[in-house]
């Protein structure tokens, strides 16, 4: 799931870009009268737009490269490039045409005049970005010194594409081929095999595989030509359009109203990022029907929500044909379209479009809005913090200096950034690879802001900070990355630790009682016998643990969720009267990265006593080999006791 997310939120990067050349696209459409009075002005704005929608997958293969790369500076894009360029180049008509001795590139394999696609233009981007990530720091023989590191990308990219284009070569016609065939056998089941056709159109686009079906249904491939013979009048009246007409209402209604649902869900400090992709989206779908910019936006954070996406669009279709109305396009089912076809004469009852669509948008808005809210889906806006730090439109770079002070402070006290090999952060703690572990200044990390340090042995060093330790991780990364210089601040002043000290530096302050409701089923014990010394020696801070029987974590008092985590086996709770509370299930259980867990609320949500937080699988934590053991602590209060009603 964290693959998806991360390649739904690198998609976002090309599409943000199609809106405007979708309207300027639309724009040339309507003014030229559906393409019948080409003008300058139309020319000019046509060719604007189609420049970028035509090359959608290339802007697909260089923006992937980029946003799946690990803290990439532009090599990994130049690598979703070279990708590009190889396979297309080789899968191409005129190359093919060579290879199997084709006089005429009109009689090779029509499946390759369609490689230029959305399917291959993401496999590139992989590819690029894989590449990347593999061998930028690969050091060769100094006889061939400049080609290593970065240098070195581009070549085995262009290697690894060769051995992908052999493959697609064999694989591409099998499948475009299969699909046509399909598509010809559905035609005969009447409104159902039009709502089949409008499902799989749906559900073929991110892989561009939609473009085999519509050749069979909208031209000459079986007999039907739908879209020819709408467009030219001669048709048959109640026939012809039937397999364009279901699309009017989902793509200038129900997307518009599944935006509205994703905007109002967003998370509130991000609703700003997100209005601006979800409100182009919806404009280009309403007015000139290019649906990619939306789709695009949710088809990999939330699948869901695509798959019930084709299946509207399905039912849709097939209300469409047996209803009596028929309408057509030129360029996509859009009001531009709508408006130029009204008076065509294969055109019947169009004012029910409309109708439908008003009715298509509550559905979508209301259903969006209901699995949106019920599942949690990481729709723009909702992304997971880890997801979205990473960089990007919704790009949340620490902003706020303590951070990088802090950051800049920890890499000083762990022997500099070249002795920091890998870093990582779980709920509370940093947990890195240290190339010397002896050059680790336990009294300075503490100084600086940590709460604890621990060694489990190894090269392993994990530095106990809270639950705001991934911002403090981010700035790490940044400093380490050169992308921010090192904070140097006038007077190093010492820093207290965002969670509870040790229990060897406790006060003889009174202790304060936290009485709460027990958050979990299961049979309470002692912190002491959680098999983590962090939690056990109360470094984070004093509590309670409990040896779970049940798989759902409920909120033990009223309070507002602090924070949550990616990984979804830890949430933080602040209590009305402040205190700050952290409920952890399992040991190590960061290692799983979510398998197994699922965060049913977010941050910043109110929640009364009982409201479900999380739920997770224990057989899978067993299995895992996790203990499951769940402490539950007091952040803010070393005094603190908890006590369950």
């Amino acid at each position: 799931m964290k693959f998806l997310q991360r390649l739904g939120r690198s998609i976002m990067l090309p599409v943000a870009v199609l809106p405007v050349a979708a309207i300027l696209s639309g724009i040339s459409y309507w003014i030229s009268d559906g393409g019948k009075s080409p003008n300058i002005a139309s020319a000019f704005l046509g060719a604007a737009g189609g420049s970028l929608l035509d090359n959608m997958a290339l802007l697909f293969a260089v923006g992937i490269a980029l946003g799946m790369a690990q803290k990439s500076d532009g090599t990994s894009a130049l690598a979703g490039l070279v990708s590009w360029l190889v396979v297309t180049t080789l899968l191409r008509p005129e190359t093919v045409a060579l290879y199997t001795g084709v006089a005429d590139v009109n009689d090779v394999d029509p499946s390759f005049l369609k490689v230029q696609n959305v399917f291959v233009g993401i496999i590139c981007g992989l590819i690029g970005a894989f590449c990347y990530n593999r061998f930028k720091d690969t050091r060769l023989p100094d006889a061939l010194s400049f080609f290593s590191g970065k240098r070195s990308v581009a070549i085995v990219t262009a290697g690894v594409s060769l051995v992908v284009a052999i493959a697609l070569y064999f694989v591409w016609p099998w499948v475009y081929g299969g699909l046509v065939t399909f598509g010809e056998w559905i035609v005969t089941l009447g409104p159902v095999g039009t709502g089949i056709y409008g499902f799989l159109n749906r559900l073929l686009i991110p892989v561009g595989l939609h473009h085999a079906l519509n050749s069979v249904f909208w031209f000459d491939v079986a007999g039907i030509n739908d879209l020819n013979n709408f467009l030219s009048g001669e048709g048959t009246y109640g026939v012809t359009g039937q397999y364009m007409t279901g699309f009017f209402p989902i793509m200038m209604f129900g997307l518009p109203g599944a935006a509205l649902a994703m905007y109002l869900t967003a998370k509130t400090t991000r609703k700003r990022l997100a209005y601006g992709i979800l409100l182009a989206g919806a404009i280009s779908s309403f007015f000139v029907g290019v649906t990619e910019p939306l789709e695009f936006a949710f088809m990999f954070l939330a699948p869901v929500l695509y798959v019930t996406h084709a299946l509207f669009t399905g039912i849709s279709m097939a209300i469409s044909q047996i209803l009596p109305v028929r309408m057509g396009f030129g360029f996509s089912a859009g009001f531009v379209d709508l408006v130029l076809n009204w008076m065509n004469p294969m055109a019947q009852n169009p004012w029910l479009i409309p109708v439908m669509g008003v009715f298509w948008f509550f559905v979508y808005f209301g259903v969006f809005y209901f699995f949106i809210k019920r599942f949690n889906l990481k729709t723009p806006g909702r992304e997971d913090d880890d997801i979205l730090a990473e960089g990007t439109e919704y790009d949340t770079h620490v902003g706020d200096d303590k951070y990088l002070v802090t950051g800049s402070r920890f890499i000083d006290a762990l022997g500099g950034k070249d002795n920091i090999l890998e870093l990582e952060n779980c709920a509370t703690r940093l947990r890195m690879e240290i190339d010397d572990v002896s050059k680790v200044d336990d009294t300075a990390l503490k100084r600086a802001g940590a709460a604890g340090t621990m060694k489990p042995g190894g090269k392993s060093v994990q530095v106990v900070y809270g639950t705001n330790v991934q911002f403090v991780k981010d700035a790490m990364e940044q400093i380490m990355s050169g992308r921010v210089d090192a904070p140097t601040p006038a007077a190093p002043e010492p820093a207290i630790a965002p969670a509870a000290t040790a229990t060897a530096v406790r006060t003889d302050a009174p202790t304060t009682t936290v009485t709460l409701r027990q958050p979990l089923e299961g049979t309470v014990v002692p912190l002491s016998q959680v098999p983590d010394p962090t939690f056990a020696q109360g470094i984070m801070g004093p509590g309670v643990a409990i040896e779970p029987t049940g798989d759902t974590v409920v909120a033990p008092a009223d309070g507002t969720i602090g924070a949550t985590f990616d990984s979804s086996h830890a949430v933080a709770l602040v209590l009305g009267d402040g205190t700050e509370l952290l409920i952890h299930v399992g040991i190590d259980t960061v290692d799983m990265k979510g398998d197994g867990f699922r965060t049913l609320i977010e941050k910043g949500q109110k929640v009364t006593a009982g409201t479900p937080l999380l739920k997770f699988d224990l057989a899978k934590i067993t299995a895992a080999g996790h203990p499951s053991i769940t402490p539950v602590i007091v952040l803010n209060n070393e005094n603190a006791a908890v006590a369950f009603e």
